[in-house]
């Protein structure tokens, strides 16, 4: 198991939500489990992958980094639970769980 950490500057569509976290995704073999909560620092997207396939980090800096770009998440820690998903995976439950958030605007 390998733990990462990363922290983003945000650009993109900034996503506000009056919910207190989102989820998506279930831990299983080749999945992933995304936890969207938010985070007292706004200034920041702070990311912590836990990961069953170590090595990957230059991935998921990319993967991470790509979708941070179209989505500002500034103000949210993000948690992903990984079970060796492909980056596709990973892409489709970060997309879900932002779109649950998106379903609780203020």
């Amino acid at each position: 198991m390998e733990k990462l950490s990363f922290s983003y500057r945000c650009s993109g569509r900034r996503v506000e939500s009056s919910a207190a976290y989102a989820i998506a995704g279930v831990v299983s073999s080749g999945n992933c489990e995304v936890l969207i909560e938010k985070n007292a620092d706004s200034a920041s997207c702070a990311v912590e992958v836990s990961t069953s396939r170590p090595g990957f980090e230059k991935t998921w800096n990319a993967v991470l980094g790509n979708f941070l770009f179209d989505y500002d998440l500034s103000g949210y820690r993000v948690f992903i639970n990984d079970a060796g998903a492909v980056p596709a995976v990973v892409n489709l439950r970060l997309h879900q769980a932002v779109e649950d958030l998106m379903e609780y605007r203020t």
